[in-house]
């Protein structure tokens, strides 16, 4: 595999998982003459025919490219790694190739993704949600927001219930 850094052809392999099933292999790799490492990943390209189903019903086949794409620009100076939406990525294509064999909507899609990138980065994800969802103005757009405060706060109050309760494996001190 040529490096994407020094353009050397010998690298070699430091970890192999695979996802989807089996359907797609990653690999960490290590280029043995600068030192850097990169990462691959290997799929099969033949038997691979999904189509999206967009919103105006028209069909296109699934790009994994143009899903990264949409997060990498919700992900904009945010602090996300690429690693942290390559992983995001295979999450939303795993709920897809686990739920659909032939066709999956956009819509589902959208939504998977935004779930996903909600639990990542706030900002990130009402960055992709208002262009996901579209919202007409500027009171839908805060509408959304204002709900995702809001769980964040019943999330914050839950953990703090949580820890306020006695824990009988800590010892008791008075």
């Amino acid at each position: 595999m040529r490096c994407p850094f020094c353009k050397e052809n010998e690298d070699k392999v430091i970890d192999s998982r695979s996802s989807e099933g089996g359907r797609i292999i990653r690999r960490r790799r290590e280029c043995l003459a600068c030192n850097r490492r990169f990462t691959t990943y290997e799929k099969i390209a033949e038997g691979f025919k999904l189509t999206v189903v967009k919103r105006d019903r028209s069909r296109v086949p699934y790009d994994r490219e143009k899903l990264i794409s949409g997060l990498l620009k919700a992900c904009y100076k945010r602090p996300v790694s690429a690693d942290a939406i390559q992983d995001l990525a295979d999450k939303v294509e795993e709920e897809i190739f686990r739920r659909f064999d032939k066709e999956v909507s956009s819509i589902f899609i959208g939504e998977s993704a935004m779930r996903h990138l909600r639990q990542i980065d706030k900002v990130a994800y009402i960055r992709f949600a208002s262009v996901y969802m579209d919202f007409k103005d500027a009171g839908e757009l805060f509408e959304e927001f204002r709900q995702m405060m809001e769980e964040g706060e019943k999330a914050a109050t839950e953990d703090e219930e949580k820890s306020d309760e006695p824990n009988s494996k800590q010892p008791k001190l008075f």
